[in-house]
């Protein structure tokens, strides 16, 4: 402890890389859900997006910076789960997923990545278990939410689109009161962040599916195409969504009968518009939520023509105020909103396109970011918005690369002072978010989103050679003492 007694907060070299290269898998593109369960750490990975952003979003590159076969499923795209004892600094792989028949007739994998993992203890009738929420190929069947007790077997909870809703991504799921609480997030068509069906379902009994819907489409609202973030909150769940006029916040007590009241709190993304489309990230933190923003596509919705722009932090008290804490300084509705850490949106970085994850651990609180310039030496610059070509024009994009790619990590003690533990990215520039972090009881977890694996395109190469340094990394910084 300080003079004043606060423990202090991590720095960079408290850190050491626990896993690199995915796992020994460059494929293994985002550490995309983790958590920590008996005593283990469990990483759900998401393989091989480069080539699947490639076949189905309209993303323009001279050179795609991997290898992207015509038909991404040439690759072995099957989604899995490691787990880490720290103790013994050992990781051991404890599910791969299954091959199924696609309706088009052919081989293609159950689940193509793992997005949100939770541990849910809710009833007192069964053991406590880890939850997985899974991400479907558009000619699979649909999500499912697996279940294990022992971290070796998982379990199908459900039917494919949680109750056969035509989805194909369920991102955020959270408990709550005793019960589960999860929304689809993606639906086919190369829509992982649209689901097309903004409702918030609920179960008692998760181990067995049950959902149940609990309010009303969109909060009666049709530009919210899709609730992104839940958490609970002192007597509230609190719901993010993604709509293309900025997002909205609301919040229910889920008491009574359902459909359940809702109240919203924060609308047209905190009144900065459409450049807060979504609320990416939400956290409990010394008496307040915590919501960080983004726009869907790394900060640059190319469909919908919003962005590029770097995104914002807020804060919202149980009454319902809330504070800007990181973003452009305006009136409001709400009255003028003063940015209290003196940072513009993206801690003054441009670059950064999402606050991609929250979490508390040991007082502090962190806060990562994903950063999109390692991709801008392979941009099509007559596809690309102007501000990425202007820049790709005047900066070398070699020294780019060298000095500016690499997600950011900041920590902050009370909200409103914040200082960086890393702005590369741990000192890779290809580990282009930082998607995944666990407060755990030996320490803090992180688990990177690199799609840079495993060969990689040198700028101003002329042949893909293989990449040491791609595939998610995780990195650990064991529990600090007084």
């Amino acid at each position: 402890m300080n003079r004043l007694g606060i423990r202090p907060g991590l720095r960079r070299s408290d850190f050491r890389r626990v896993a690199q290269g995915g796992f020994g898998d460059g494929l293994n593109a985002y550490a995309h859900s983790m958590a920590w369960f008996d005593g283990h750490l469990y990483v759900g990975t998401t393989r091989g997006n480069f080539p699947f952003m490639k076949a189905r979003l309209p993303i323009g590159m001279d050179v795609w910076p991997v290898e992207c076969p015509e038909v991404p499923f040439d690759l072995d795209m099957r989604a899995e789960i490691w787990r880490y004892a720290p103790r013994d600094d050992r990781w051991e792989r404890v599910f791969k997923a299954p091959t199924i028949i696609g309706s088009h007739g052919k081989p293609i994998p159950r689940e193509l990545g793992l997005r949100g993992m939770v541990v849910y203890d809710g009833r007192a009738d069964q053991p406590p278990a880890l939850f997985v929420t899974t991400w479907s190929p558009a000619r699979g069947p649909g999500p499912l939410v697996l279940r294990s007790e022992d971290g070796r077997r998982f379990e199908p909870t459900c039917e494919p689109g949680l109750t056969g809703l035509p989805v194909t991504t369920i991102r955020t799921i959270t408990q709550f009161k005793g019960r589960m609480f999860t929304t689809p997030a993606g639906s086919r068509g190369g829509n992982p962040n649209v689901s097309a069906h903004s409702v918030v379902y609920e179960s008692s009994d998760p181990a067995h599916g049950g959902w149940e819907p609990v309010c009303d489409f969109g909060f009666g609202d049709p530009n919210n195409k899709t609730i992104f973030e839940m958490v609970g909150f002192g007597d509230h769940l609190y719901v993010g969504t993604l709509n293309l006029e900025g997002y909205q916040i609301w919040r229910s007590t889920c008491e009574g009968e359902r459909p359940y009241v809702f109240e919203k709190v924060i609308d047209k993304g905190a009144y900065r518009g459409r450049l807060n489309q979504c609320a990416l990230s939400m956290a409990t933190f010394k008496g307040a939520l915590y919501v960080g923003s983004g726009i869907q596509g790394g900060g640059v919705d190319t469909q919908n023509k919003i962005g590029p722009a770097p995104p914002e932090l807020i804060r919202i008290h149980p009454d319902g105020n809330w504070d800007l804490l990181v973003g452009d300084s305006r009136d409001t509705p709400d009255g003028r909103k003063e940015c209290l850490s003196g940072y513009l949106p993206g801690f003054d970085n441009f670059f950064n396109g999402y606050f991609w994850r929250l979490c508390e651990h040991e007082g502090w609180l962190y806060v990562s970011t994903f950063e999109w310039t390692s991709i801008l030496g392979y941009a099509n610059r007559r596809k690309w918005p102007q501000a990425f070509t202007n820049i790709i024009n005047y900066v070398d994009p070699q020294t780019i690369l060298d000095n500016q790619s690499g997600f950011d990590l900041y920590r902050s003690h009370d909200g409103e002072n914040w200082v960086p533990v890393t702005t590369n990215g741990m000192d890779n520039p290809y580990n282009m978010g930082l998607r995944t972090m666990v407060s755990s009881p030996h320490g803090l977890f992180l688990g990177t989103a690199n799609p840079f694996g495993p060969k990689v395109m040198p700028l101003g190469g002329d042949r893909y050679v293989p990449n040491p340094r791609g595939g998610c990394e995780i990195h650990f910084a064991p529990g600090r003492r007084d």
